[in-house]
């Protein structure tokens, strides 16, 4: 089974390019982040179409996460226990569009987006840590009640866990997305019992996954790597290899995320 994860920054924007490269790569399941629409606004038509299934969850023109599947989608769950909510100035506290599940030909997979932490003064980095600590523990309940348990935590996570996921250390000095706070906070997901299981596949310095839209970051190679699947140990058994479609970061029309892309052999008869 082939399964991805893309940050497409507006899927009505990139609809056709996301249809696209479900074919092209032959794709089973793809996680989304940064639909930004509501459920009404889902271009579900061209996916279906194309023999996929979709879950969603948007709640305005922010945020918002899918999983495609042309395999099943099961069990489809909106949030994990705990996600914290957020609100800026007086407006009521949201459990916002971030974070969806669903079960696809047996594999449990969720579609993560962590929140950005804007800067290392903003209330949003408390959040940010707070909800990766919840989603540290909900993972570790969840291979509590089940070790055997495939699960793929796909995603846009706004954290560069080394010093080489970046195009420069000193540029993101004093910045978020490479603090010790929030590396820790990554840390703390794959000591629940999550191990990186793209990063064997696509090594090295340079390898990213982001590159800003401004002042020509993708052709001057300044990027990051912060899209990652981080693997249950019975999906980590099962994977036989990935890759990261930096293609499609190129053209017209592109997102400033690539696709990473992660294949699992199938189970055992």
């Amino acid at each position: 089974m082939r399964i991805a994860t893309w940050n497409c920054n507006s899927i009505r924007t990139r609809v056709d390019r996301a249809v696209a490269f479900l074919e092209r790569h032959d794709v089973d399941v793809l996680a989304l982040q940064e639909t930004k629409c509501r459920d009404d606004q889902f271009p579900l038509l061209p996916f279906e179409e194309a023999g996929y299934e979709v879950a969603h969850v948007g709640l305005n023109q922010w945020n918002g996460v899918a999983v495609v599947s042309r395999v099943g989608l099961e069990d489809v769950e909106i949030g994990f226990p705990g996600q914290p909510t957020w609100s800026s100035g007086e407006a009521d506290p949201v459990r916002e569009a971030r974070a969806l599940g669903a079960t696809c030909g047996g594999v449990r997979v969720w579609s993560l987006y962590v929140p950005n932490g804007r800067s290392l003064d903003d209330p949003h980095l408390d959040y940010k840590l707070a909800w990766l600590e919840a989603l540290r523990q909900a993972g570790q309940g969840w291979l509590a009640g089940d070790g055997d348990a495939p699960i793929a935590l796909m995603g846009d996570w706004n954290i560069a866990p080394l010093d080489e996921d970046v195009w420069s250390v000193s540029y993101y000095e004093g910045k978020t997305h490479t603090s010790d706070a929030e590396r820790a906070a990554f840390r703390g997901v794959v000591e629940a019992g999550y191990a990186d299981v793209t990063r064997e596949h696509t090594p090295g310095p340079g390898t990213f996954t982001y590159w800003d839209y401004t002042q020509l970051a993708f052709p001057k190679r300044r990027g990051m790597r912060i899209d990652f699947c981080l693997g249950s140990p019975a999906l980590a058994a099962r994977v036989e290899g990935a890759f990261i479609d930096r293609e499609e970061r190129k053209g017209k029309g592109a997102s400033d995320h690539a696709p990473v892309v992660l294949d699992v052999r199938p189970t055992a008869p």
